[in-house]
């Protein structure tokens, strides 16, 4: 098994602090009979974060597009054929005095009878553009469109928690999303069952992030698995439970069948994989011991 470790590592002050303080020996003993076989280096403004870079090494895409919608909407039994997709997250966006902000949109707690009524009530605006939409989850929504095949967006991974407007798509072409994304907060702004909700103290769906945009691409033979315990946490920047999860990580039984590990904060990732200590190496850790996993994810 290839284990992808999304949020892994954090960049804020606070999280470097819970970082710090993790204890792991699982994972410092598999480190301590690995190499490392690939670092991928980007900065934390790239549209599209490591871990999802190396998922798309994994399937064996390279390059450009990395149509993550058009894989997620076969999985949910959409017909994609050789059309490009995006994926349509419904989402709450919290406006401020100066920033509008996107929440986390699993807290939304969303419903499969809910999410499909705002669907449909959207539904004219797209279709009116020549876009084609299905429903796949209530958190996923489908949208195709010509213009989608070499659209470039951000992950919604980038955006939770942090201003919109630093990561909306700023091709020419991206003018006709950034109007949509208007006339849906003006249309769900009313909406009946926006007002039903907030009756009930659950956050409005007003809004929507466009991601994975591409057509379908071929898929060679893996074992990669993402690991995701760590992203509602690190998102949320609720670092006792990402220590938690940590805890729960070293504990757990995929140490027994890791072929190959890769570690990803939120501008690097590094691949390691089982392989025997030279004598040298061996002779050294006598003298200078391994360095905690701790110290390697600070690198990230």
């Amino acid at each position: 098994m290839h284990l992808i470790v999304p949020f892994a590592s954090p960049l804020s002050d606070t999280g470097r602090a819970a970082l710090a303080q993790l204890t792991t020996p699982k994972l410092d003993a598999w480190l301590a009979q690995s190499a490392e076989v690939h670092r991928d280096e980007a900065d934390e403004w790239a549209p599209t974060p490591p871990h999802e870079r190396a998922f798309a090494r994994a399937l064996g895409w390279t390059g450009e597009p990395r149509p993550w919608a058009a894989r997620l909407a076969a999985a949910d039994g959409v017909e994609v054929g050789g059309l490009p997709w995006g994926l349509l997250t419904p989402a709450h966006w919290r406006v401020g005095s100066d920033a509008i902000h996107l929440a986390d949109p699993r807290t939304l707690a969303l419903d499969e009878a809910t999410s499909r009524a705002l669907l449909d009530a959207i539904r004219p605006l797209f279709e009116s553009e020549g876009f084609v939409l299905a429903w796949g989850a209530p958190l996923r929504w489908y949208a195709s469109h010509p213009m989608l095949a070499t659209m470039t967006t951000a992950s919604l991974d980038r955006v939770i928690g942090r201003n919109v407007d630093r990561w909306l798509p700023a091709q020419r072409e991206a003018r006709l999303v950034r109007r949509l994304q208007n006339e849906v907060q003006m249309l769900l702004h009313t909406h009946a069952v926006n007002g039903e909700r907030e009756d009930a103290g659950l956050q409005a769906v007003n809004s929507f992030w466009l991601s994975g945009c591409g057509a379908a691409r071929a898929e060679t033979a893996h074992d990669a698995v993402l690991d995701e315990r760590f992203v509602a946490p690190a998102l949320a920047e609720d670092w006792a439970a990402w220590a938690a999860a940590w805890a729960d990580f070293d504990a757990s039984r995929a140490w027994r069948s890791l072929t190959r590990l890769t570690l990803c904060g939120e501008r690097s990732a590094l691949t390691l994989a089982p392989a025997a200590p030279s004598a040298w190496q061996r002779i050294a850790r006598v003298f200078q011991p391994q360095r905690p996993a701790r110290e390697l994810l600070a690198t990230l």
